[in-house]
């Protein structure tokens, strides 16, 4: 008897555990739940928590109430200058109205294949009135939010709110792209050498203004040098003129003497003369006496200065000839042996 009465207990206890496990349910605090019954919407449950429903007659679907990605496939539109663009957006939403969504969509997989067609539509509608300079300028933002407001009104009868509808890019297709990438290299490389044509116009213009500059600086510099030399040199020879003037024979004694310095710098050199030359006419004593000739040759009354103080010249270098004394000598033989 007490097993029988056991075993009603626990067929009891099992029935009241399946019915208050199907009599609640929970709702997290990311997700909203409609109960049904029989098909039928009788409540909608947006706040978190523990809830409850009739066993076995009701039943609950939850959807979640966070914000929702969608990515649809690439699409190619064409924009108003005709150009083809290889676009790729993305959209995030969210179900604001469970029971109108359960009524006109009923699950999130049904939602995605309408919003791929309300996107791609817009993308369609939106790009094809625009210019491709348009969605690479700062227009771009303005036509995201005139897209995201097409696709939020469309799919508001839903229960679905847009919340943002954003292209991630917007190319063109590859067989253009290669197209006009090959077009701008043509188009840099031509102003390239533009550039560089125009730089080595510049550059030589530079180089034949400061080449012609340079001349003109160097015969000035040469006609002033030329000048200042001259005038040097004019003076020098009044100064010498005017020096050596006031005594001849100290001139003469004084350029025999530079002679010799001459003649006589090297100590291998040697002289054959005659013994009544003039050349060492000085050696017998200052006023030029020799034991032949017994007296010097008169000089010119005004004899010409050299431009420098060493007027005379250097003597030839000895060879196996003969050698001409230096000058402001007397006629002579010099011969080395």
């Amino acid at each position: 008897m007490s097993n029988r009465i056991l075993a009603i207990v626990g067929v009891i206890v099992v029935a009241a555990g399946i019915l208050l496990t199907s009599s609640f349910f929970i709702v997290s605090q990311t997700e909203q739940a409609l109960v049904l019954q029989l098909g039928e919407v009788r409540r909608v449950i947006r706040e978190p928590g523990l809830q409850f429903k009739r066993p076995f007659i009701e039943n609950v679907i939850t959807y979640d109430k966070r914000v929702l990605d969608f990515e649809p496939p690439h699409e190619e539109v064409i924009v108003a200058d005709q150009k083809r663009l290889v676009v790729d957006a993305y959209t995030r939403y969210r179900i604001a109205n469970p029971l109108l969504f359960y009524q006109t969509v009923g699950t999130e997989a049904g939602v995605r294949a309408r919003m791929s067609a309300l996107v791609t539509g817009s993308l369609r509608r939106v790009l094809g009135s625009v210019t491709l300079n348009d969605v690479l300028s700062t227009k771009r933002s303005a036509i995201m939010f005139q897209i995201r407001d097409d696709v939020a009104a469309q799919a508001k009868p839903f229960g679905i709110e847009v919340v943002d509808v954003r292209l991630r890019r917007a190319d063109l297709p590859e067989e253009n792209s290669q197209a006009i990438y090959a077009r701008m290299q043509s188009e840099r490389e031509q102003q390239a050498r533009q550039y560089r044509g125009e730089g080595a116009e510049a550059a030589q213009s530079v180089r034949a203004n400061a080449e012609r500059e340079r001349t003109v600086i160097l015969a000035e510099a040469q006609r002033d040098g030329q000048r200042v030399r001259g005038d040097g040199d004019a003076q020098a020879v009044k100064t010498y003129g005017d020096a050596f003037g006031q005594d001849i024979e100290f001139f003469s004694f004084y350029r025999s003497l530079q002679a010799y310095r001459e003649a006589l710098n090297d100590k291998d050199t040697s002289f054959v003369l005659s013994p009544d030359g003039h050349f060492f006419r000085y050696f017998g004593g200052w006023q030029g006496a020799t034991g032949a000739a017994g007296a010097s040759p008169a000089p010119s009354a005004t004899p010409a200065a050299p431009a420098t103080p060493a007027a005379p010249a250097t003597p030839a270098a000895p060879r196996a000839g003969s050698a001409s004394p230096p000058a402001g000598a007397a006629p002579g033989d010099a011969r080395t042996p």
